[in-house]
């Protein structure tokens, strides 16, 4: 597909479903062509967000056991494809792809084999109902649609899990019943991230009501540039420079988290002498500031840095001395 491919009537159709967001209301994909304008446009900001999970993923050192890689609620199959892509096909034995869409799993079948000849790909029907062990489940953009019953079926699929990759949009509600879920499930697998301690998600405690866990994704420079970008914007009404996620990475066979890391909440505030940021570790939230006149850097990064916001600090009480940042290795 191209831009001149593009039906416009179609997206502006998808916006209006993803702005209903209530499950249980009918077939969500009506023809091949609804899947192909989805992953040519709103499936491609998607994949962004998972470019930054998985760059953050790559900074905390974890990388998926070899097993098979379930993608559950596929759509287009973006989230998978990007998994894939980052890690190697062949860091998997074969990929299953599930949508209550037949049209959904068919499409991303297709594009999985495409793109990855090498690797067996298959509808994944047969393996939702069966008890073959998974070695990584992949869910996404898909938690304001869930019936209970769905709930319950894939509370069931991660008991079968190696590992689990989770990634919803970054508003308040999301991210909240995210982090419900990721204390449920962290019964049975370690965190690996976004959290850098195993704790109950402190901003689920009393008195943390007014925050939720989310993060930043950087779109991809060039598409500022674009005409077409700018145009699928304006008539989606969506604000290209803000990609707004939240996520959960649980593995069984995760060793742990570094000692003494942080992970930013949300996007630091800049004041004329300091930043101010949302800060969680072991010991909980805390708000914390890097005074400019101390630390321009440590400053300067806080503001301009596309990566995900994990850092080593030294600091005095609330003060912020120093900070090494976590790196994506690749």
């Amino acid at each position: 597909m191209t831009w001149d491919d593009i039906d416009w009537n179609c997206l502006a159709r998808q916006r209006e479903r993803f702005l209903d967001g209530s499950p249980g209301t009918g077939p969500y994909w009506a023809s091949a062509s609804d899947l192909e304008n989805y992953d040519f446009t709103y499936g491609e900001r998607i994949g962004w967000k998972w470019d930054a999970v998985l760059d953050e993923l790559d900074g905390r050192k974890w990388r998926p056991s070899k097993g098979a890689i379930l993608d559950w609620g596929c759509g287009s199959g973006v989230a998978s494809r990007r998994v894939i892509e980052k890690f190697g096909p062949e860091s998997f034995t074969e990929l299953h792809v599930w949508d209550h869409s037949e049209l959904a799993r068919s499409f991303a079948r297709n594009r999985a084999v495409a793109d990855f000849p090498g690797l067996a790909v298959s509808d994944a029907k047969g393996i939702i109902s069966g008890d073959a062990p998974i070695g990584l489940l992949v869910i996404s953009h898909v938690l304001n649609e869930l019936s209970a019953e769905d709930l319950s079926a894939l509370g069931m699929l991660s008991r079968r899990s190696r590992a689990v990759l989770w990634t919803e949009p970054g508003s308040r509600e999301i991210s909240r019943s995210l982090g419900s879920i990721r204390d449920q499930w962290g019964r049975e697998f370690r965190v690996v991230a976004p959290c850098t301690h195993s704790n109950p998600c402190p901003i689920r405690e009393e008195g943390n009501e007014r925050h939720w866990c989310h993060h930043f994704a950087p779109p991809p420079p060039l598409i500022f540039a674009d005409s077409n970008w700018v145009k699928f914007g304006q008539r989606a009404g969506i604000d290209l420079r803000s990609l707004p996620y939240a996520f959960i990475a649980l593995d069984r066979d995760w060793p742990g988290p570094e000692p003494g890391l942080s992970r930013v909440i949300g996007r630091p505030e800049h004041f004329k002498p300091y930043a101010r940021l949302l800060n969680c570790d072991s010991g909980g939230l805390s708000e914390l500031t890097a005074m400019k006149r101390e630390n321009p850097g440590l400053y300067k990064e806080l503001e301009k840095t596309k990566r995900p916001l994990v850092y080593r600090w030294s600091r005095k009480g609330a003060a912020i001395e120093s900070g090494e940042a976590i790196r994506p290795r690749s």
